[in-house]
């Protein structure tokens, strides 16, 4: 009885199978593994009429979500924020302190810089929620929502 050792070994076939089969187990699993999906939020769904924040708002907080609305007129064309706001807006709706935030605006703050697009396009907006007031240290933009790291696609 011959011990054959190398590639043409029964062995040596038996051991590829299984690398290879476990390798393509592996990668069908990094594949078919679904994309964790924004938790879908409207402008209602974040703040309630006093100015408090909603519970939902308060548990999507730190997470992806999904919103829509319309990018507010910009102060130039190629930006890295814009204001999303509920309805279409002709002018930017910048505020000078917390206290005059509406309800129905977020701060968008873009994982890439963008070129600004037309007011009255319905747009899909997909980033992280922040919640509170902050201070933006480049531009003094004072905002009680934020979504960062976002991304948008016409909806």
């Amino acid at each position: 009885m011959s011990h054959r050792t190398g590639p043409e070994s029964p062995q040596y076939a038996m051991s590829c199978n299984r690398r290879f089969t476990l390798a393509a187990f592996g990668a069908s699993l990094i594949w078919a593994a679904p994309a964790r999906a924004a938790v879908r939020v409207s402008f209602a769904d974040i703040m309630s009429e006093d100015g408090e924040f909603t519970g939902k708002a308060q548990g999507a907080a730190g997470q992806d979500v999904e919103i829509r609305g319309y990018m507010a007129p910009p102060l130039k064309s190629e930006i890295n924020f814009f204001v999303l706001t509920k309805l279409p807006a002709a002018v930017c709706p910048f505020c000078d302190s917390e206290a005059a935030w509406p309800n129905d605006i977020v701060l968008v703050q873009m994982a890439r810089p963008i070129h600004a697009i037309s007011y009255d396009l319905l747009i899909r907006v997909t980033g992280v929620l922040e919640l509170g007031v902050a201070t933006d240290p480049a531009t003094g933009f004072v905002s009680k929502v934020r979504v960062r790291d976002a991304t948008y696609a016409k909806a």
